[in-house]
């Protein structure tokens, strides 16, 4: 049976070829604002060297948002990524410094037990028919703990320096393997979403999960594989964090899924599902790194800053809502 949608799902493939731009335009207009006000306040904003250091600085959120992305496109939530990256970086150091493992196996079973992570909270979702709020809040404990645990409590220092430099090095003067890592994770997600017969269906179980199941798409596998994926890309921020500070600490990415909901909400993404895009979420993604980068430049206090962060999330979740009553 073919699967009927709204919206996204249903555009013809030279219609959804614009939806990184559509998706993005609302936010768009606010991200030209904000550059353009912090242009004028500080001498130092717009320089190419200040947009380099902001591009570093978002490769962690940028990597979570485009997970956290297909959570919230099918109408659910994930509340352990950040403690998900803190697993993960003390995964890999345990086994490449501690246990001396190969760096690059380290890494991949870093990776693994994050993808496992997600794979239990989807499980939980699906087959025990938790909420998903409650689900991933007793992930986030559980992954938390787990990272203390692996080396009581104390941070993992030194790695190898071609991982480091992974973070470090600009190749063509600009592009840092991260940054480039995040970008391409960034466009193969918009391409998946947009012209993959996966996006639709996507789309089709956050518009409605019963007209979805009707249509013949397999639900529980479609949200497993979801916070698989969001688990996996966590888990992948937590190495990226790594690789920048390098060093791993079980206390890494605390408050990070607060960051990473806002910026896809910022994004225009719903929290009720069926609207949302990578586009916006990136949009999003570089406005919480702007503002943050801004407000430094300003010297800000970060206390002020929460509070300006949270005005920001206030208003984009009132203007979803008012786009919803509208519709």
């Amino acid at each position: 049976m073919a699967v009927t949608t709204t919206g996204s799902a249903t555009e013809s493939p030279s219609g959804r070829a614009l939806a990184f731009v559509r998706g993005a335009t609302g936010p768009l207009i606010g991200l030209v604002l904000l550059c353009v006000f912090l242009s004028f306040s500080t001498d130092t904003f717009l320089s190419m060297r200040n947009f380099l250091n902001v591009m570093d600085q978002i490769t962690v959120l940028g990597v979570m948002a485009v997970g956290m992305t297909l959570v919230i496109l099918i109408g659910g939530i994930d509340l352990s990524v950040g403690s998900v990256l803190a697993l993960s970086g003390m995964v890999m150091g345990y086994l490449g410094n501690s246990r001396e493992w190969p760096f690059v196996i380290a890494i991949l079973v870093a990776l693994i037990a994050s993808a496992a992570c997600g794979l239990t909270s989807g499980l939980m979702v699906t087959r025990l028919r938790m909420p998903a709020f409650i689900a991933t809040l007793a992930m986030m404990s559980i992954a938390r703990g787990i990272a203390s645990i692996i080396t009581n409590g104390e941070q993992i220092v030194g790695f190898p320096d071609w991982f480091s430099n992974l973070a470090i090095t600009r190749h063509f003067g600009f592009l840092t393997v991260t940054v480039g890592l995040m970008i391409a994770i960034t466009l193969i997600a918009w391409i998946v979403l947009s012209f993959r017969p996966v996006g639709r269906a996507l789309y089709a179980l956050g518009g409605s999960q019963e007209v979805a199941r009707l249509a013949g798409i397999q639900c529980r596998q479609y949200t497993i594989w979801v916070y698989v994926i969001c688990g996996a890309l966590a888990g992948l921020a937590g190495v990226i964090l790594s690789a920048r500070l390098d060093s791993s600490q079980p206390s890494s990415g605390l408050g990070y899924e607060l960051d990473t909901i806002a910026a896809v909400v910022i994004g225009g993404a719903s929290l009720s599902g069926g609207v949302g895009s990578i586009g916006g979420t990136a949009v999003g993604v570089l406005i919480i790194g702007f503002l943050r980068n801004g407000l430094n430049l300003l010297q800000i206090s970060p206390f002020v800053q929460q509070v300006v962060i949270g005005v920001v999330i206030a208003v984009a979740v009132a203007a979803d809502t008012m786009r919803n009553r509208k519709g």
